[in-house]
């Protein structure tokens, strides 16, 4: 039995978690509300504020399903109370972030700065030198965080780029000369 996909889902206080037909789950919290469609094979019920996910057999792909399901769910709870956050940190001299209303400019050394307009229903904010990308879908979260990332990622030589706060750079030793 699956550790993860057989505990069951607790929902807070002010989350409602509603069953469609073809196991289409909708959860509605304070930030907002998610929905996605889930497997067929998976059987998803709400007991009394939790919610509980069980495969009908043990088949591989069933198995695999089973925690895949439980973690999707429990993420859109999470999601729609807590929210998600990434943040990012900008090095390098003369790098640097700017918000202009929806649009997020960064100046990477390039001889364009590059723009990004922030997808909906996640939120860019910019602290000196870091970017706070904020939103209630994890996986959005994730994505945009990673576009940001992608358009100058950390060299390591210097450790200039664009990497994640808890990000490690595996630094490198530069050229020596001959002797």
């Amino acid at each position: 039995m699956s550790r993860i996909g057989r505990m069951p889902i607790e929902v807070p206080a002010g989350t409602t978690v509603t069953l469609g037909d073809e196991n289409l789950v909708t959860v509605k919290g304070p930030k907002g509300t998610l929905e996605k469609s889930f497997d067929k094979a998976m059987n998803i019920s709400i007991e009394d504020n939790h919610v509980i996910v069980k495969r009908p057999n043990d088949l591989k792909r069933n198995r695999a399903l089973h925690g895949l399901t439980r973690s999707l769910i429990f993420n859109m709870v999470t999601g729609v109370t807590a929210g998600y956050t990434k943040e990012l940190e900008i090095n390098g001299v003369g790098y640097r972030a700017q918000k202009q209303g929806k649009k997020l400019v960064l100046s990477l050394g390039y001889s364009h700065p590059v723009e990004m307009q922030d997808p909906e229903g996640i939120t860019t904010t910019i602290e000196g030198n870091k970017i706070i990308v904020a939103g209630i879908n994890k996986e959005h979260v994730g994505q945009f965080a990673a576009e940001i990332r992608i358009k100058r990622p950390p060299e390591p030589y210097k450790g200039k780029g664009i990497k994640y706060v808890n990000e490690v750079i595996r630094r490198k030793e530069g050229k020596t000369g001959k002797k």
